[in-house]
């Protein structure tokens, strides 16, 4: 007599807490001068600076979201992770502040994608702005501090405008 296996179901109850705990970020490693290398007929080595890049599972599962959503707001254009040589996306701390502003606009503010895209591209403006301003005004004490300077040495020349004509 031949027994039957016993088929297994295809479908499976899902796990109540489908993300059970975020993974901890990966440790950044320190940015490393140009050394020598042992051995070497004095090559350098380049330094490698790494920072913290989460795959598209890690990124996902640490802003709480499903990895499909980032594809799409990759699509959109909100969001440009950096590619390794096998294509995969690498999401850095930059891209993951990012995409928590992005939820934060979709979810909470109940933004559509335009209106993210908008938020984003002034919030882009507002920060060039800003670096502008701090450029202009580095760029007005240097041009006051020299004009007090020209103006001491005139003094110390004894030098008046009248002497020109």
């Amino acid at each position: 007599m031949v027994q039957k296996r016993q088929a297994s179901p295809r479908w499976r109850a899902p796990s109540p807490d489908p993300w059970p705990e975020a993974a901890p970020p990966l440790p950044t490693a320190p940015t490393r001068p140009l050394r020598r290398r042992e051995g070497g007929a004095g090559r350098t080595e380049p330094s490698i600076q790494v920072e913290g890049v989460y795959i598209i599972s890690v990124a996902a599962r640490l802003l709480e979201m499903h990895p499909q959503t980032l594809r799409k707001y990759e699509r959109a254009g909100l969001v440009g992770p950096s590619r390794t040589l096998g294509m995969r996306r690498l999401y850095s701390e930059q891209d993951i502040l990012r995409l928590r502003l992005i939820k934060h606009l979709v979810e909470d503010v109940h933004m559509n994608l335009a209106g993210v895209e908008f938020v984003l591209g002034v919030f882009h403006r507002l920060l060039e702005a800003r670096s502008l301003l701090a450029t202009l005004q580095e760029e007005q004490t240097i041009a006051d501090s020299l004009a007090q300077e020209f103006q001491r040495l005139l003094e110390i020349l004894d030098f008046t405008g009248e002497q020109l004509v």
